[in-house]
């Protein structure tokens, strides 16, 4: 009988950990903003430490929750006022097999600190209207670089 008993408490720890999760992202992804995102995390080998999750926007932050998180808080904040885009590329190599095909990866940097972002090439159009957007009055930050190849 106390088999059958541990048995019955694992499988309620489990099913009330995967509510958690799926309530947690219904919360963020209910009130818009939000896009699919992937955050390199870590740049020790090419191509991998790519880790996905979603960003919502608000005002002038970029906020980064990993996809499979309990964390109630964003991983990652990038500010609107010091993130600029250096570069942006196709996946290459390992990336090809960890992402969708038809997302782009944009090399930004944000406190002069670099940081790697890929999304859907439908989003990088969205994101790039809100990197350069400002409030009226307000000076807009500029893209580090315009002359992108066509990706």
């Amino acid at each position: 009988m106390e088999i059958v008993e541990g048995i019955g408490i694992g499988v309620a720890v489990v099913f009330a950990a995967l509510l958690i999760l799926f309530i947690r992202r219904a919360l963020y992804t209910r009130s818009g903003g939000i896009i699919r995102l992937s955050v390199r995390v870590s740049t020790i080998l090419d191509g991998r430490g790519w880790s996905p999750g979603f960003g919502r926007f608000v005002g002038d932050e970029l906020r980064w929750y990993r996809m499979f998180s309990f964390a109630l808080r964003p991983k990652r904040v990038l500010s609107r006022k010091t993130l600029a885009v250096e570069r942006r590329r196709l996946p290459e190599g390992q990336e090809r097999l960890s992402m969708p095909a038809d997302w782009v990866i944009l090399r930004c940097t944000s406190n002069h600190a670099p940081v790697e972002i890929a999304m859907a090439r439908s989003t990088v159009t969205g994101f790039l209207s809100w990197l350069e957007a400002a409030p009226p009055g307000a000076v807009s930050p500029r893209l580090a670089s315009q002359d992108w190849p066509a990706a």
